[in-house]
């Protein structure tokens, strides 16, 4: 008998009208002391297998054994940790581990309980802030606790959601040794959660990707024929490695793409004028001089002239950017590349309007950048959603200030076209508060397009995905970048990114004082970066057009 058996396993959520099917028929078997890892996109249904098998919810049919016993509930068995860390704010970072400890290991003593409590902390990398309280850790620190109490609870079968998700790559990659420890040392049977495709094939005994649809179910497994303990040098020059990584993800991507085409609707984008782009009759400039002004306009799109920012601190001021020049051309894609802390941010938040110049001037479109506007539409790092609303209203949030004029099916029309472009046709009445990291970055940018910007600010707005969900968003970004050719500055610190999307690629000089170094063509380099380690062989990308602006 199997160690833990899933039979024909489907999920819903809703009734009638407002029924959603999430997991279709899921069968798998798993045996003791086995590392499964299942891997899938964002919004397939990874979550709620992760609940089912936790016992949170209950499947609509079929059943889970687990040790020859039906999971009817939730139990200390079973230890879980999501991509969201779940902490008691009043509590320290001991106090969290122990709150789990003491509910499992009643009959121990207290000593034995605080060796227990401190073992685990230390694992993590967290015994110097074991004292301190959720309010003052970082996210990743927060996440790190969450691993904690679940290894601390000690397991049979141990439940990972995405739990490595929301780490740096150091702590990550000392997260995913200890997983691999446990799991040889202890004899323990993991079940992860990931999208990760390289995460999974360092840890698992076999992966099994969770095909995307309306009604998600696992595809083929891979079986991962490398001898334990596994050595990321290794792995990396290994063929098998190479070909294995290849395979799943062209796997995922294949049925990626069919989900998108499948979710994308026939809908027509209404002819309606953004207020951004009205003119008043007394504002607009005679005839002879708009057609002599409209090369000049073009090419000098957007300027920044001799920018400057000063932040006040206790030891006085202190410039981070610093004479920053730089002209773009009306529908050109550049992208800001450079260190932390060296102003990219600083720079797209000045344009954005969001952060007052100090010196030097913005002018966009022949206008100065003083305070924000929808002409200017951003998608930060974090998504930035009302919880409370669907994706559908938080999209008309911005459209209804855009197109105060337009009808309410033009508005809807506007609305479910960007929604569809970015993959999320079944999901527009979803609360933000349930859509996975990667749904919502993609109702940020449905959001941002949808408001018809003159220029798109995006700080990093992939910084805090997967790569395999970094991937799937690069292409849906370039895709419905493709259909409106807007204007934009992409921040990021990915060189490989940097590359791959833009038509110029600008390094900025390390801060304080930071300014323009190199600027690069992207022309000639982005097929060449497509063929790096961004992307697994097998899945080469061409340039996403033929010429280039000047």
């Amino acid at each position: 008998m199997s160690f833990l058996e899933i039979s024909g396993v489907s999920k819903s959520y809703g009734e009638g009208a407002n029924r959603t099917d999430v997991l279709d028929d899921i069968n798998l078997k798993v045996d003791e002391a086995e590392f499964i890892a299942i891997v899938g996109f964002s919004g397939t249904g990874k979550t709620t297998l992760i609940s089912l098998l936790a016992g949170l919810i209950e499947p609509d049919t079929g059943g889970i054994i687990f040790k020859g016993k039906e999971i009817d509930g939730p139990s200390s068995d079973r230890g879980v940790v999501f991509q969201s860390y779940s902490l008691m704010p009043w509590l320290s970072v001991t106090g969290n581990v122990a709150l789990a400890v003491d509910s499992v290991f009643k009959k121990k003593s207290a000593r034995e309980r605080k060796e227990i409590c401190d073992k685990y902390i230390e694992m993590v990398g967290l015994a110097h802030a074991k004292d301190r309280k959720p309010a003052e850790l970082s996210g990743g620190m927060r996440q790190r606790v969450a691993v904690a109490r679940a290894l601390a609870m000690q397991p049979e079968l141990l439940l990972l959601d995405e739990p490595l998700s929301a780490l740096d790559a150091l702590t990550r990659a000392k997260l995913q040794d200890e997983f691999a420890a446990i799991c040889e040392q202890e004899k323990k049977t993991i079940v992860l959660i990931t999208n990760d495709v390289d995460e999974a094939i360092l840890l698992a005994d076999r992966i099994i990707p969770l095909k995307p649809g309306a009604t998600a179910t696992l595809g083929p497994e891979f079986t991962v024929p490398f001898k334990r303990p596994r050595e990321r040098g290794e792995l990396n020059h290994d063929e098998d490695f190479i070909r294995l990584r290849a395979d799943i993800t062209e796997y995922l991507m294949g049925v990626g793409a069919e989900r998108g085409s499948d979710l994308e609707r026939d809908i027509v984008l209404p002819n309606i004028v953004p207020i951004t782009r009205r003119l008043k009759a007394d504002d607009k400039l005679p005839a002879v001089y708009e057609k002599a002004a409209v090369t000049l306009k073009e090419e000098r799109f957007l300027e920044f002239s001799q920018l400057k920012k000063v932040y006040p601190t206790p030891k006085g001021p202190l410039t981070v950017v610093d004479g920053f020049d730089l002209k773009m051309n009306k529908g050109e894609f550049i992208t800001l590349i450079g260190h932390s802390g060296c102003g990219k941010s600083t720079v797209l938040s000045m344009v954005a309007g969001l952060n007052p110049i100090t010196e030097g001037a913005i002018i966009l479109d022949g206008t100065h950048v003083t305070q924000a506007g929808p002409d200017r539409a951003v998608v930060f790092q974090a998504p930035s959603l009302m919880p409370w609303l669907t994706a559908y209203e938080n999209v008309a949030l911005g459209v209804d200030k855009v197109y105060p004029d337009a009808s309410k099916q033009e508005k809807r029309d506007v609305i479910e076209y960007y929604l569809s472009k970015v993959g999320l046709a079944d999901a527009m009445q979803k609360p933000a508060v349930d859509l996975s990291n990667g749904m919502k970055q993609r109702v940020g940018i449905a959001r941002a397009f949808a408001l018809s910007p003159k220029l798109l600010l995006l700080d990093e707005p992939f910084g805090m995905l997967d790569s395999l969900t970094r991937w799937e968003l690069q292409d849906v970004l370039m895709d419905v970048w493709k259909r409106t050719q807007v204007t934009a500055i992409c921040v990021t610190h990915d060189v490989d990114e940097a590359i791959l999307l833009a038509d110029r690629v600008v390094m900025m000089s390390n801060g304080p004082n930071a300014r323009i170094g190199n600027i690069m063509d992207g022309g000639s380099a982005t097929p060449t970066v497509a063929q790096g380690p961004s992307r697994p062989p097998g899945l080469l990308r061409l340039p996403r057009r033929t010429t280039r602006l000047p």
